[in-house]
């Protein structure tokens, strides 16, 4: 091939090849080493075989091979062309020279490409360790955070919980004769109890480091439902049959408080209505609880307040689970709340025992 009058021969060609080897620098540094050799040795190219070794001391973490590499470059860098020369060599001044400049070039590059793999490493470790401090502040701070919460729970919330089971004890004394007052204040005071049990429980959570659940807290559990409904206040129907296998306590907690929740939100924003809690096992733990319709509000009754997050919270339960969750209005003009927990195991795995959990119940509502 000719351009501009000059002839291409092998070294141009092997130069060129030399020249697209670099574009295996990053991924392959030494096939592109090896590549620029040839040209090397010709005198042809020498830039494209030295960024190859240079790319081979950074990316390689053996010096053994960046060392090998910068042998050949420095051979093939000071051989004549053609081969046969290597006979006309002697031992003089500018020979030994030529030695060094070869040698020293290939040294040098070594060099500067591990001292750039080494301030690459120690940049590493600098941001990996930059990162870890963070993560330690930053869990420092929740911590901090958590024990500052939970005093304020125990001082606030705690203290007034406190108050209402002592006025609802002190209304009991009072009351003798008052066979509702003194069940509503009884009931008020166990409720009240409770709150105060699972709030120590929580505060407790909250001020362990990584907020984990560690303690003897009571759990919450499938066996607990019927306590749940009989002391909610409200007129449900609770359909809650035997379970057929041990259901984990994850799946068992989650389930407990979305009944907890559905009651809740009942008493607050539909009271006087009744209510239907229904719990049965197909493919995973089915929770429906469905409130009718409620009768025409009392407006002299004050709203109780709510916060707008009991179902986004119940929502959350359920998608970490891998579970469904959905809640809207029926078709009757009531409230339908319904969730379905994986169980891990077919309906059809155990055999049903009829032990406490069997059987249908319902619940009036205390006067």
């Amino acid at each position: 091939m000719v351009v501009n009058g000059l002839t291409a021969g092998h070294g141009t060609w092997l130069a060129l090849v030399a020249a697209a080897a670099l574009l295996l620098r990053r991924r392959a540094p030494e096939v592109a080493v090896l590549a620029g050799l040839p040209g090397l040795y010709l005198g042809h190219i020498a830039f494209a075989p030295l960024i190859a070794l240079y790319c081979v001391a950074v990316r390689r973490d053996r010096l053994l091979v960046a060392a090998t590499g910068a042998a050949a470059v420095a051979v093939a860098w000071f051989l004549p062309h053609p081969a046969a020369g290597v006979s006309s060599l002697v031992l003089d001044r500018e020979t030994a020279l030529l030695a060094l400049d070869c040698c020293g070039l290939a040294a040098g590059i070594v060099v500067l490409g591990r001292s750039v793999r080494s301030r690459q490493e120690r940049l590493r470790e600098a941001t990996a360790r930059r990162a870890w401090e963070n993560q330690v502040l930053t869990e420092r701070v929740l911590a901090t955070e958590r024990n500052r919460l939970a005093r304020e729970m125990h001082d606030v919330v705690a203290h007034k919980v406190s108050l209402i089971s002592l006025q609802a004890g002190a209304l009991q004394v009072s009351r003798p004769g008052d066979t509702d007052v003194r069940t509503t204040a009884r009931s008020i005071h166990e409720l009240s109890a409770q709150t105060l049990t699972e709030l120590r429980h929580l505060v407790g959570v909250l001020r362990t480091a990584g907020g984990t659940d560690a303690g003897a807290a009571p759990r919450a559990g499938l066996a607990d439902i019927p306590d749940l409904v009989r002391d909610s206040g409200l007129p449900v129907d609770l359909d809650l049959p035997a379970c057929p296998a041990p259901v984990p306590e994850a799946v068992e907690r989650a389930a407990y408080r979305t009944v907890q929740e559905a009651l809740t939100n009942i008493r607050k924003h539909a009271p006087g209505a009744r209510a239907r809690v229904r719990v049965h096992f197909a493919a995973g733990l089915h929770i429906e609880v469905h409130n009718t319709p409620p009768p025409a509000r009392d407006t002299s009754r004050p709203a109780l307040p709510g916060g707008g997050h009991g179902l986004v919270g119940l929502r959350e339960r359920a998608h970490l689970l891998s579970g469904e969750f959905h809640a809207g209005p029926g078709t009757d003009g009531g409230f339908t709340v319904r969730a379905v927990f994986p169980v891990g195991w077919a309906p059809s795995d155990g055999p049903e025992s009829h032990g406490p959990l069997t059987g249908t119940a319902r619940a009036e509502p205390v006067p």
